[in-house]
């Protein structure tokens, strides 16, 4: 049975990228966020969390296959990666993929829409 560390947060990461034009408006310095995807910046932004603390998100999130990354100069962009969403949505619906039961509080920032 594959575990896959999810948070609240990284749900509402998740779903903000599905939308990145919407959810990040402001414009970025470098790349589109539709195209080339958003920084841990604007995450941390977001989240009203610092950038380590949304680096930290991003990089699970990165190393599940559920965004991909893409260097730009001195940034690091995040996009999701639609192909290993359905196939991980695929695995939950056969029961091979289930969420670990959570051993502390949930995280404590609430994400701002």
């Amino acid at each position: 049975m594959l575990r896959i560390p999810i948070s609240e947060t990284r749900v509402v990461i998740l779903d903000w990228l599905k939308d990145p034009a919407t959810h990040f408006p402001h414009p970025q310095q470098h790349g589109d966020p539709v195209t080339d995807g958003v920084t841990s910046d604007a995450v941390a932004e977001k989240l009203g969390v610092s950038r380590g603390t949304a680096e930290t998100h991003l990089t699970v999130l990165t190393a599940f296959g559920l965004l991909s990354s893409k260097d730009m100069g001195s940034r690091t962009f995040y996009r999701r990666d639609e192909s290993r969403i359905s196939e991980v949505s695929g695995m939950f619906e056969k029961g091979v993929v289930r969420l670990p039961r959570p051993r502390t509080a949930p995280d404590r920032q609430t994400a701002r829409r």
